[in-house]
């Protein structure tokens, strides 16, 4: 019997890479976020990550503020939509949809400033607009109203994380503050009377409080407020 020649070998040196997904590749982009910071999560860095090429990529994410977006929309899976679908006043229920929001966005502090332009379009972006939608539904918002009233609650929550993630970043957030209370404090009655008058008021409150109130207020608007019709 004729021997047979040996089995080409491989010239590889490495298995074979997975096949590019867009799931594999926000995974990746996430777990990226979390261990170098958002501003580490790009096109050049995620393909280096993945032993691929940028090009490759652009197959499935357009740029970078879309990348972003895909992150954002993976981590929207963490906010709590279920009070949303409980007992009891609609309006604090509606607070504890956009407070869960806010601490997904504070839990990462680079995505809340990049939340800011990112525009995200997946099923738990819709969940949380179908949720805050019904909310004020529940409680009678006219629909036009509530048709604008999402988009600014949630620019609201967005802004509010976004200011405190930036305060947070700084070196000497304390120091700022502590600057802006004194400035406030020392204004003469002379030539800022509203600002002497109101004194400490100006600063008062614990963020929570603040938060809270910031979104009675823009809810209770919301509600009262008609749209101008052309």
């Amino acid at each position: 019997m004729t021997p047979q020649p040996p089995a080409p070998r491989s010239r590889r040196e490495r298995p074979a890479k997975p096949a590019l997904t867009y799931d594999g590749i926000v995974a990746t982009a996430v777990r990226l976020m979390e261990t170098e910071g958002l501003q580490r999560v790009t096109m050049r860095r995620l393909a280096q990550e993945l032993d691929t090429g940028p090009a490759s990529l652009y197959v499935y994410v357009a740029n970078t503020a879309e990348l972003h977006a895909a992150v954002l929309e993976e981590l929207l899976g963490a906010v709590d939509l279920s009070p949303a679908a409980a007992r009891g006043d609609w309006r604090e229920r509606l607070l504890h949809v956009l407070g869960s929001y806010v601490r997904v966005l504070f839990a990462n502090p680079g995505l809340a400033r990049s939340a800011l332009v990112a525009r995200p379009a997946g099923p738990n972006y819709l969940a949380l607009v179908e949720a805050v939608l019904a909310l004020l539904h529940e409680g009678e918002v006219p629909d036009a109203q509530a048709a604008w009233g999402v988009d600014v609650l949630l620019q609201v929550a967005t802004a509010t994380a976004a200011e405190h993630s930036t305060r947070d970043a700084s070196g000497d957030a304390e120091g700022e503050h502590d600057a802006v209370v004194a400035a406030l404090r020392e204004a003469p009655s002379a030539t800022h009377p509203r600002i002497a008058a109101l004194g400490d008021d100006l600063v008062s409150g614990t963020p929570q409080e603040r938060f809270a109130w910031i979104f009675r207020a823009v809810i209770n608007g919301t509600k009262v407020t008609p749209r101008d019709t052309p």
